[in-house]
C-alpha cells in the first residue's frame, strides 16, 4: 500500500466529528524528483467546518525554502479537490497556482458541485491526476458523506447494549445498567463524532436520558454535544425531561395533526423556541430521514429503544449495527434485536463484548 496516501487518509481521521457536511480530507506533498528519495515536504487535513481545506493546510505547510519544488511534487489527497467557491475558495485553482506536478487522489467527490470538474480542472492546466489508489478505504473513510450524497440521508449506526442472555432493557422496560464504565465512555466519543443521536418515545420517557458527551468532555477539546432526535408521535412527553432542557439542539418528530390539535405543543413551542424544533412528519421512517438530510444532518447515532431500532432494522434504514455484550444475566425483560449483516470487528471493551456490523445488503 503507498505509505503516503496511507498517511493522508490518517490525517484526514483528525476532522471526524469537527467538519460534517463536509467529508474528512487529509493531503501530504511529497517530493518525488528523479534519482531521490521521496520526501514529504507538507502535509495537512480539513480540521473544521468552514476552515481551510487539507490542501490548502499542506501547502501552507510547507517551508518557503521548498516551494520551488511543488512542481517536482506529487499531492496525495484523499478526495477529489473541490472546484468551486463555497466557504473556502476552490483547492484546484490553489494547486494550479502553485504549480504542482501530479495529483493522485482515492476517490472522486459525488458533490454534484464537483463530481469530475476538479479533476477536469487540473488536467486542463497539464497537471497528471490519477485515481482510485486506495480508493476503498478512502470510501469507507467518508462513509457518512458519500451515503448522505448518493442516498440523500443520513448515515444511520444502529447501538444497543444486550445482557448474555439477549436482553436489552428489564420488565416492561424498566432501565438496567448493562454495560460497563469504560463502554459507556466509549459510546461518549462515538457521540461526540456524529451529528446526532436518536432515541424513541419510550426511551425518552423511561430513560430520560441526557444524550450528551459529559463522559468525552467539550472542555478538553475532544468532544461536541451531538443534536438530540426524539420520535413523540402524540407530543405526550414531559416537559421536565432532560431532553428539553435547552443545553442542546434537540429535534421532536411528531405527527401531524397532533401539533396542530395539542395546546401543550404550542406551549412547548414558546419555552422551548431556541433550542427545540418540532417536525411533523408521516409514519415513515423515509419522511423523517429525508427531513434530516434536508437539515443537512449527515449521520446519526441510533440509541433505542428496541422498537426504533427494530423499525430502522425493518426499513432497511441502517448501515452500521455496534453492540455491547455483557456478561450479566436478566432472564426476563426486553430483548435485543437481532444482529444482521456483515461482521466487521470484534474486540472485548473492559468486561463487555463490543462487535460491528456494516449492512452489505445496502450496496446491492
Amino acid at each position: 500500500m503507498n505509505p503516503f496516501m496511507l498517511r493522508a487518509l490518517e490525517l484526514a481521521t483528525l476532522g471526524r466529528g469537527h467538519v460534517s457536511p463536509n467529508p474528512m480530507v487529509g493531503c501530504v506533498i511529497v517530493h518525488e524528483a528523479e534519482g531521490k528519495e521521496p520526501r514529504i515536504i507538507g502535509e495537512g487535513w480539513h480540521q473544521r467546518y468552514g476552515e481551510a481545506h487539507a490542501e490548502r493546510n499542506a501547502i501552507a505547510a510547507v517551508q518557503p525554502t521548498d516551494l520551488h519544488l511543488l512542481s517536482e511534487s506529487t499531492a496525495y489527497v484523499t478526495l477529489e479537490p473541490c472546484s468551486h467557491y463555497g466557504k473556502q475558495p476552490p483547492c484546484a485553482d490553489l494547486l494550479i497556482e502553485k504549480r504542482i506536478g501530479r495529483v493522485v487522489c482515492c476517490n472522486n467527490d459525488p458533490n454534484p458541485l464537483v463530481a469530475g470538474n476538479g479533476f477536469a480542472k487540473l488536467r486542463t492546466a497539464g497537471i497528471t491526476v490519477e485515481t482510485g489508489l486506495l480508493a476503498e478505504i478512502g470510501r469507507d473513510l467518508n462513509a457518512r458523506f458519500f451515503t448522505f450524497i448518493e442516498k440523500k440521508r443520513p448515515y444511520i449506526i444502529l447501538k444497543w447494549a444486550e445482557t448474555s442472555d439477549g436482553f436489552i432493557a428489564g420488565k416492561n422496560g424498566r432501565p438496567v445498567k448493562i454495560s460497563g464504565d469504560l463502554s459507556h465512555r466509549l459510546v461518549h466519543r462515538w457521540r461526540s463524532e456524529e451529528d446526532a443521536i436518536m432515541v424513541g418515545t419510550n426511551t425518552a420517557r423511561n430513560d430520560n436520558p441526557r444524550l450528551n458527551t459529559r463522559l468525552w468532555p467539550i472542555q478538553t477539546g475532544l468532544g461536541k454535544n451531538p443534536i438530540r432526535i426524539v420520535f413523540d408521535r402524540n407530543l405526550s412527553l414531559p416537559t421536565d425531561l432532560h431532553l428539553f432542557d435547552g443545553s442542546q439542539p434537540t429535534i421532536v418528530f411528531h405527527e401531524e395533526s397532533e401539533f396542530s390539535k395539542s395546546e401543550r405543543a404550542d406551549e412547548r413551542m414558546r419555552e422551548k423556541q431556541a433550542n427545540v424544533t418540532f417536525h411533523a412528519f408521516t409514519h415513515s421512517l423515509a419522511h423523517a430521514l429525508e427531513i434530516l438530510h434536508q437539515r443537512n444532518i449527515q449521520s446519526v447515532i441510533v440509541e433505542g429503544g428496541t422498537t426504533l431500532l427494530h423499525s430502522f432494522i425493518e426499513a432497511g434504514f441502517w448501515d452500521e449495527m455496534r453492540v455491547f455484550r455483557s456478561r450479566g444475566v436478566l432472564c426476563e425483560g426486553v430483548a435485543a434485536p437481532r444482529v444482521q449483516g456483515k461482521l466487521i470487528h470484534r474486540e472485548m471493551v473492559g468486561e463487555d463484548e463490543l462487535t460491528r456490523y456494516v449492512n452489505d445488503r445496502m450496496s446491492e
